[in-house]
């Protein structure tokens, strides 16, 4: 009797959810798990997270996948994950002391405004790790956990900090790991060297015992116990940030190619040269490391999803109740910029405030809701702008992510860009990238056999008349000077 086809399972933990997805031999996703994961927002500016909850979201989409299989068959486990968000947890008995800090807090806003104002450490900090000095990254929230507990906690040498991968290896594998992609989002990592910088720990006050040990993206990176029903002794073999695993998933493995992720915020990233001069307002992060690391460039946009949900709320509705409102309008000239944190690429303006403008007696909740749809199109368009003054035009974008159902979105995007976009048709992009470099690193496939595992795409065309396009770009513009409280020069100029 042959043998059990073997199985991969992928285990994609994000903002809002985590998803398991099991893959067979083909590539090809045969079951899916998924399970909410909350925020609480204690203060503004405030965006925590139960560490208890995320691990607890993990074992129920595994136990949910899993169901009605033969959890033998699994031959490797993958993990994508959410990525700047912060853990303090006591190494010994593996409890989380204190909230999460998500990737949205901006608690540390002062803080980071403080080391701004030192002589040469904006500098310092971009040059090493490729990432703006900006409370979104994770070493500022690192330093609020450890400022926030007894300091004897801390000189015990028990405490562990870290991103949501290196909390889920220790609490799933015992191991004390941090995936290469996802410490490089830090403010912590010399991308030069790929490792804990001592004059970045020292400027952000974090103990260098305090860190886990930065390995590569591909395993054995542990073995998973009392991952239920999966049996104990399998295999972790990759672990790779979210963005960077839908990049792996688009079959994406040399420079010239984007691609854009839309979820809560929207990630747009594309492999570079090491060499490669990264533009303002863009971050050089690694991607993965196999086991070198290969270099990315990437622009953070941090409310896409985001102001879908916003906006759900404040009208009392639900997000696809806002998608489907949107659909019936035009926006009417209103215009709403999610700066609910400030805003990210390519402006990284922290002082920026949420806005909407254009509002008449007239304006209806349909015209709001399609100006909100709106933002995400065109803060993609100026991430994707400052990619191409790197020097080679973007003319199509991959896209995937929660947003891509959309196909209004999609559209829009593709007209106010003036490029093609090419939406995955699989909804759980990051899990298959997990999967797929987990297949690899466990031996079921090679590294050439990832082209013909790549996923089939619908593509939207732009249809909007490039002279329109501009002017409602340039008026879009004017809304995010407001936001920013600056002015445009006379002409329209930028």
């Amino acid at each position: 009797m042959p043998a059990a086809e073997p199985l991969v399972l992928a285990v994609d933990q994000g903002s809002s959810a985590t998803k398991a997805v099991l893959v067979d031999g083909s590539g090809q996703a045969v079951a899916t798990g998924r399970a909410a994961v909350s925020e609480r927002h204690p203060a503004p500016g405030h965006v925590e997270q139960s560490a208890h909850e995320i691990l607890a979201s993990v074992h129920q989409a595994v136990a949910d996948c899993l169901d009605g299989y033969d959890a033998t068959r699994v031959v490797a486990v993958g993990l994508s994950t959410q990525r700047e968000s912060v853990v303090l947890w006591d190494s010994e008995d593996g409890e989380p002391v204190g909230p999460v800090l998500s990737w949205q807090d901006r608690r540390t806003v002062a803080d980071v405004a403080e080391l701004a104002e030192r002589e040469n450490v904006p500098e310092l900090v971009l040059r090493r790790t490729g990432l703006p000095l900006d409370p979104m990254f994770s070493a500022s929230k690192a330093r609020w956990l450890l400022e926030h507990v007894d300091p004897r906690a801390v000189r015990s040498g028990r405490l562990r900090v870290g991103t949501i991968d290196a909390w889920l290896l220790h609490r799933l594998t015992g191991e004390n790991r941090t995936e290469l992609g996802n410490a490089s989002r830090t403010q912590l990592l010399g991308l030069e060297g790929a490792d804990w910088d001592d004059d970045l720990l020292n400027l952000f006050g974090i103990p260098r015992a305090c860190l886990p040990e930065v390995s590569p993206s591909a395993g054995p990176l542990g073995k998973c116990q009392g991952l239920a029903p999966l049996p104990d002794g399998v295999p972790v073999t990759a672990v790779l940030g979210d963005s960077h695993a839908a990049l792996f998933a688009h079959g994406v493995s040399e420079p010239g190619t984007v691609k854009v992720t839309y979820g809560t915020g929207s990630s747009v990233m594309g492999l570079v040269d090491p060499s490669t001069e990264v533009a303002a307002g863009l971050c050089r992060t690694i991607a993965w490391a196999d086991p070198e690391p290969r270099f990315a460039v990437e622009g953070n946009i941090r409310a896409t999803g985001a102001t879908i949900r916003w906006l759900a709320g404040f009208l009392g509705s639900s997000p696809a109740e806002v998608v489907a409102l949107a659909a019936e309008s035009s926006s009417n000239g209103i215009h709403l910029v999610p700066g609910f944190t400030g805003l990210g690429a390519p402006w990284w303006d922290g002082s920026a405030v949420g806005l909407v403008s254009g509002l008449t007696l007239g304006s209806t909740p349909a015209q709001l809701a399609r100006a909100a749809v709106e933002s995400i199109a065109y803060q993609v368009e100026d991430v994707l702008a400052a990619v191409d003054a790197l020097g080679t035009p973007v003319t199509t974008v991959l896209a995937d992510g929660g947003g891509t159902v959309d196909d209004g979105l999609m559209q829009l995007q593709a007209d106010l860009s003036g490029r093609v976009v090419r939406r995955s048709t699989d909804g759980q992009l990051s899990a298959h990238g997990a999967a797929r470099l987990a297949g690899v690193g466990c031996g079921l496939w090679s590294a050439a056999d990832l082209p013909g595992l790549a996923p089939v795409y619908d593509d939207f065309r732009p249809a909007l008349d490039p002279d329109l396009r501009e002017r409602r770009l340039a008026d879009w513009h004017d809304a995010v000077d407001r936001s920013r409280g600056t002015t445009r020069p006379a002409g329209g100029a930028r």
